[in-house]
């Protein structure tokens, strides 16, 4: 095998015609990684996504190959997938309002150039649920938020629109299942390439504590900070010690590697029905 690439968060490796997406337990916030990994985390995602992928393959094709027939060492934590020519946008559906599309809103009454009602708080639920694209940075640069128009310039009207619609669609079917087992989907993002016969389909991970905003329906009420299974709690914690969101990242204390793997763990439990070995 080739090592394609190393992320903040996964390795890529070429075998024959074939890719290893390899997840790690490193993990990021504001697109800096930090230098203490959660334990389980690799595992813990790639077994969400897969289960994801599968919730959701009538609605759109995806990536996967197989999730056995990987090398050894990284069994449990690498999918094989087929090489896909990937779309250069970050595609992000929200349903409720917060994190950066809140502090948005907040500024310009706008979230990616969609207009919304006035008066909404931290954690509104959204009349409908919207896309808010951003760019793909490259290592090292953040993502910045881009209107659908600019979307449109980047790949074509036809292109846009098909991403678009994806994208409100696997989020609309993820929230409405996550909601039968009590956890709400404020937000999510999801990665789409396209195949060399031209199929755009789902790639990367889906639906995960990374990519996500889940929150434990029982306890939700706007104009609040909710309580997160994702790592917003990790966010919650740097920028509460004073973290300028620059590198070098904060180390973690074991605290609070423990408590970001439980809410990873307890949202895998509830949202799969499976037990965490």
């Amino acid at each position: 095998m080739e090592l394609l690439h190393s992320g903040k968060v996964r390795d890529v490796y070429a075998d024959g015609e074939d890719l290893i997406l390899v997840a790690s337990d490193r993990v990021s916030i504001y697109d800096v990684a930090l230098p203490t990994p959660i334990p389980d985390k690799g595992r813990l995602l790639t077994a969400l996504s897969l289960w994801w992928f599968e919730q959701l393959s009538d609605l759109v094709p995806n990536h996967v190959i197989s999730a056995t027939d990987v090398p050894a060492e990284f069994a449990g934590r690498a999918i094989r997938c087929r090489r896909l020519d990937m779309v250069p946008v970050e595609c992000v559906a929200r349903g409720y309002l917060t994190g950066g599309g809140f502090a948005e809103y907040q500024r310009t009454g706008a979230v990616s150039g969609v207009e919304l009602p006035r008066g909404l708080v931290e954690a509104s639920i959204l009349p409908e649920p919207i896309f808010t694209p951003s760019t793909k940075a490259p290592k090292g640069e953040h993502d910045e938020p881009i209107t659908y128009a600019e979307v449109v310039d980047k790949v074509g009207a036809e292109t846009a629109e098909r991403l678009r619609q994806i994208t409100i669609d696997v989020y609309r079917r993820g929230a409405e299942i996550a909601a039968d087992r009590g956890i709400l989907i404020a937000d999510t993002k999801i990665e789409l390439g396209w195949t060399p016969d031209g199929t755009l389909i789902l790639a990367d991970e889906l639906l995960t504590s990374d990519s996500s905003r889940f929150w434990p329906a029982e306890s939700y009420q706007p104009g609040r900070t909710q309580f997160s299974f994702d790592k917003q709690y990790l966010r919650d914690w740097a920028t509460g010690g004073g973290w300028d969101r620059q590198p070098p990242a904060p180390e973690v204390p074991a605290e609070v590697v423990e408590a970001t793997r439980a809410r990873y763990v307890e949202v895998y439990e509830k949202l799969t029905g499976n037990r965490w070995a």
